[in-house]
Parts: structure tokens; sequence; C-alpha cells
């Protein structure tokens, strides 16, 4: 009879295991999409991540969605998390060009060829800021102190080889500063480099608008340029072209997933993102966070995906921030 019992119990357990699976093949929504976002919370991959897991419930109430953090190396170690989840079709990781750039720099072995492109979201300028007491009131002060030392002008921004790094590297270059001679400040994430800022332990910062806008507006942080063509409506900021630097750069981010899945799951999640880019929640925070909405899918992302590695690697080659 205890046996019989024993039996019992283990062929329940088989079962409960079997009807949990990976959600590979399914797109089920009693499976929870899992989204991760390769970096520190307080950062921008942090909080697209977050704002996607809003969108999707709202698009979907049925959905299931949890957002978690695989910290370091501007991604690279949530990339390569995302390899060993192979042919898994509820999982989508945040990224853009800062993981383009990382992947560069840090000699990964595990590339972006190893994913699945599911879809371009968005595009933000990128801003410089100073904390609010800096001696530096305008972006030509700060060019200024930079020409004089280098050294001494500390800049806090993401990973290195990311698209703060890239900024920094360019501004240098416009003002006739040999980007190697950058003291560039990297952190994992957007909270962290916000830290290092408001605690006047570096000069200057830079990120996406959307990280700092926030304090920009309540006084904490003074904004010196944004990296875009024109002024924004977004934020009250001259342009680093005013500001006598001739730079532009806009950052991207979007979703790929695991590598080896099956068109069907491919269409599912490609399906389930652009319903969310289509919700009101979604376009409500893409004009909260003054993102550019660049939505692309299928073989549009996928080339564009390509084209930019190869781009991103000549400006990083340029910069020497690779041997």
């Amino acid at each position: 009879m205890r046996l019989s019992r024993l039996a019992a119990v283990l062929a329940v357990a088989v079962l409960t295991v079997s009807a949990c699976g990976n959600g590979s093949g399914s797109g089920s929504g009693t499976t929870a999409l899992r989204i991760m976002a390769p970096a520190a919370p307080g950062g921008g991959w942090d909080q697209t991540s977050r704002t996607a897991e809003q969108a999707l419930k709202s698009a979907d109430p049925a959905q299931k969605v949890e957002v978690f953090n695989v910290p370091g190396a501007g991604g690279t170690i949530g990339l390569a998390q995302l390899a060993g989840e192979k042919g898994n079709g509820r999982l989508l990781m945040t990224m853009g060009l800062v993981m383009v750039g990382a992947v560069e720099q840090n000699k990964s072995k595990i590339t972006l060829a190893e994913t699945t492109p599911i879809a371009k979201l968005t595009e933000e300028y990128e801003i410089v800021v100073v904390p609010a007491d800096s001696p530096h009131k305008t972006l030509a002060d700060l060019v200024t102190a930079w020409k004089a030392d280098p050294a001494k002008i500390a800049i806090a921004g993401g990973s290195a080889g990311g698209t703060d790094h890239i900024v920094a590297g360019l501004m240098a270059k416009a003002a006739g500063i040999d980007p190697k001679q950058v003291n560039y400040i990297a952190h994992s994430g957007g909270g962290e480099a916000l830290n290092a800022l408001l605690g006047n332990k570096v000069a200057a910062g830079v990120s996406g608008i959307g990280e700092f806008a926030e304090h920009v507006k309540s006084g904490k942080l003074r904004a010196l340029g944004v990296t875009a063509p024109s002024r924004l409506d977004s934020i009250d900021s001259p342009t680093l072209k005013e500001g006598g630097l001739d730079v532009e750069l806009a950052n991207w981010r979007g979703f790929v997933a695991p590598g080896g899945l099956s068109d069907a799951d491919r269409k599912s999640l490609t399906d389930l993102v652009t319903k969310m880019h289509g919700s009101a929640a979604w376009q409500d925070a893409v004009k909260k966070n003054g993102w550019v909405d660049s939505f692309q899918t299928g073989q549009q992302f996928t080339d564009y995906l390509a084209a930019e590695q190869t781009r991103i690697k000549a400006i990083i080659a340029e910069m020497g921030l690779v041997s």
C-alpha cells in the first residue's frame, strides 16, 4: 500500500515538472515571460525592461511578466547567460548600442550572432551633466578645464565601450583632446553613475536623457548639452553643437531572445512585443521619457543590428578602446 502511494506521489511530481517546462515552443501565458535587464537597477536597460513589463501587462492582463537583473561587463555577462537558454521561447533580453560596443571592448566569446533579434524599440539622445554646485556653468567652461588637465576631469557613465563612453570620446576628439586621455569612470548602472555625480566624486556625467532628466528638473544636476541635432522639448538644455562640440549620437534599445528559437516562438515573441508597442501604456512612457519611437522587427531589425556592429566596431577602434 505504501509503495502504491509513493508511486502515485512520484507520478504527480513528474507531471507537475513536465507541465512547467521552460515555456519553449508554447508562447503560453501560463509560463511567465522573463525579461532580462543585463545591468544593475536604475539604468536605461532596467528602465526599459520595467516599462515594457507594465506595458505588456496592460496590453494583455493575462500575461505574466517578470524582470530580473544580470549586471556586469556592459551586458556581456547577461549575453552569456542568454546563450545558455538556447531555444527558450519565454525569455527576452533588453539590449542596445551599449552591448554592441561592449562585445568588442570585452572581447566577448559570446556575440550577438548567437541571439534571435526580436525588435528595436527606441532611440534616446545622451545628455552631459555636472553637479549643481559645479564650477562649470557651461560646456565651454568644462572643455576649458578639460583641455588644461584631461586627467583631472573624471567623467562618469555606463559600461566601458558603451554609448556614454563613446560620447565622451567623441567630445574629446571634437575638443582637440586625445580620446585615449579621457578619464572615464565606468559604472554598471545609471544609479551608480548618479551617486558619483551627486556625491561630487566626478566632474561630469554622460547618460541617456531619461536617466538624468528628473534630477536636472529638480536642480540637483545641471545640463550642459544633449547629443541631439537640435534642442528637445523633453529637457531644458542646449545641444553639444551649440556649446562648440560637433557631436551627435542617438543610443538605441531593443529586444533579443535566445538563439535556436522555433519559427513559432519567434513569431509569438514578435507578435507580443508588437502588441506592447501599440499599447497606450508604452506610447505614453515613450513620450514621458523623451524616447524616440524607432520600432523595427523581422529582417529589418536583423539587418540594422548587423550594420550597427560594423559601425560601432569602427568607432571604438578609432577611439583606441580596442587593440
